[in-house]
């Protein structure tokens, strides 16, 4: 398989990770045995680390929040960031964990099941960790889209309205 072919697949995976390695391979040029031979080795290989659904929670009933964390931290001597990153994301709470530019240092995503939840864990996990400067939490009030899917009702017809 070749490095476009690879990147289109793993593309196409991402938007639709269910989709059947026949269709996969008619989408790439390919044949179904090499694709689903080339998913294995990039399973193997940790580049494809995991198969994700998108769920809407809101329609399900069940409460879940998500809060944006700005963290100013204290880069460690010869680890930088590395090293508080590393213990930071080993929390449950801890949904995702970027190293940014600006003026922060780390964006922490975290999921709780009320802003009370949220709230304890950035007071009594996250902001005394050492070399955690400061931190600026902006809770998610509504998610409009996820990973590219619309959830905010989208009608069939998904084009923006267009006025004279």
């Amino acid at each position: 398989m070749t490095d476009p072919q690879r990147i289109e697949l793993l593309e196409i995976i991402q938007r639709d990770p269910r989709a059947p390695a026949e269709e996969l391979a008619a989408r790439v040029g390919s044949e179904a045995a090499e694709v689903a031979a080339e998913i294995a080795h990039l399973e193997r290989e940790g580049i494809i680390r995991t198969y994700r659904a998108v769920i809407d929670w809101d329609r399900v009933g069940d409460q879940h929040i998500y809060a944006f964390v700005d963290v100013t931290v204290k880069p460690e001597p010869d680890f930088g960031f590395d090293a508080i990153a590393r213990r930071v994301a080993l929390f449950r709470e801890v949904h995702a964990l970027y190293l940014i530019s600006g003026g922060r240092d780390l964006l922490v995503v975290v999921e709780g099941r009320d802003f009370r939840d949220v709230a304890l864990f950035v007071a009594e996990k996250l902001a005394p960790l050492k070399g955690v400067e400061s931190t600026a939490t902006s809770f998610v009030l509504r998610r409009y889209k996820e990973e590219g899917e619309l959830l905010m009702g989208a009608t069939d017809d998904p084009r923006l309205p267009v006025t004279p």
